[in-house]
């Protein structure tokens, strides 16, 4: 089953605790005009390889920002559900997943493992006092017990800030899609968003649909012997550049694909889809190094206020998604590389 409760806390950052111990998560606690929480964000795996992947988008662009910055101070919860405000690693097309790179959580030296890299732009946070953090995941509290590291009463906060979905046998029982945790935090005098995403090393990147389970292994249980699945297409064919906002009537927007293999691929069963998950179908031969541009067709739509383009493979695994916002498609008649 999913995780029991979902959504985004939203508030101002004022204090921090490194991770340490057996299971370290690093602690940041965050107000809102009447309460205070605490996030606890996992720099570390109980599962080997224990080393969490990470990245760091420092010009996060993606059309939920626009959502959020009318969401009210405090927790809001969120539906597990395409459309909204959720995350989702693999559909939601947050970020290039092969940016995503395994980092300790402590080194000697500055500046060089997981505690340290959140502590950079969370130390940044607390300085400015027009930043707003984003936190999303699953809320605890209120419990009625002093919080254990920044002693408010009562304690609360958010926890599973990481993605939630292709998990371990062992955790598989909170597996979802729609519910990855992740920070997001606001510099609104630079008009900069920071997106902050981690991963397990044990999560895998294709998931069902309707369940987040892992696709390619027996069912949830302890113990699993993988079995052959599905084999993925990950990152052979790009998707490099779209014709958003053409001024033609009718307008002929296009989306352009990239062979980056050296062998031809077959797009015969493969589709693009949209943010509502409206699917055209492809078909045809991608030669090696080969461009090809597609013509837009119903119900197929690329928003000019912004949107999600999705390359699905034949089996109907992720190949490649991007995500664009209103202010990238601003010049009438421009293509827009991704």
């Amino acid at each position: 089953m999913p995780l029991k409760k979902y959504g985004v806390l939203k508030g101002t950052a004022i204090a921090v605790r490194l991770g340490s111990g057996p299971s370290p998560h690093y602690q940041v606690r965050i107000i809102d005009r009447e309460k205070d929480y605490r996030i606890a964000i996992n720099v570390s795996s109980k599962l080997s390889p224990s080393d969490l992947e990470y990245l760091v988008d420092e010009q996060f662009r993606h059309p939920l920002t626009a959502e959020l910055g009318q969401l009210p101070l405090g927790f809001t919860p969120l539906p597990s559900a395409p459309g909204g405000s959720a995350l989702d690693f693999i559909r939601g097309n947050l970020f290039d997943r092969e940016r995503m790179t395994p980092l300790p959580p402590n080194i000697p030296g500055p500046d060089n493992d997981l505690n340290e890299k959140l502590d950079h732009y969370f130390q940044r946070a607390m300085s400015d006092e027009e930043a707003v953090v984003y936190a999303f995941g699953e809320p605890w509290g209120p419990e009625p017990a002093k919080d254990k590291y920044f002693g408010f009463s009562p304690g609360a906060g958010i926890h599973d800030i990481h993605m939630n979905q292709g998990n371990h046998a062992s955790f598989a029982d909170q597996d979802g899609t729609w519910q990855d945790g992740g920070v997001l935090i606001h510099f609104p005098s630079s008009q900069q968003w920071v997106g902050i995403f981690l991963k397990f090393q044990s999560q895998t990147w294709h998931t069902d649909d309707r369940t987040g389970h892992a696709i390619g292994t027996t069912p949830p249980v302890p113990g699993p012997v993988p079995v052959p699945g599905p084999v993925p297409h990950d990152g052979v064919v790009r998707i490099v550049a779209a014709l958003v906002n053409d001024t033609r009537t009718p307008e002929q927007e296009t989306i352009t694909l990239l062979n980056t293999s050296p062998q031809p691929v077959s797009l015969d069963g493969w589709a693009l889809a949209d943010k509502r998950k409206n699917k055209q179908p492809l078909s045809g031969e991608l030669a090696p190094g080969a461009a090809r541009v597609t013509r837009v067709a119903k119900p197929l739509e690329l928003s000019n206020q912004g949107g999600l383009i999705t390359l699905l493979d034949s089996q109907g695994l992720k190949v490649d998604g991007v995500a664009y916002v209103k202010d990238q498609v601003r010049r009438p008649g421009w293509t827009l590389v991704f």
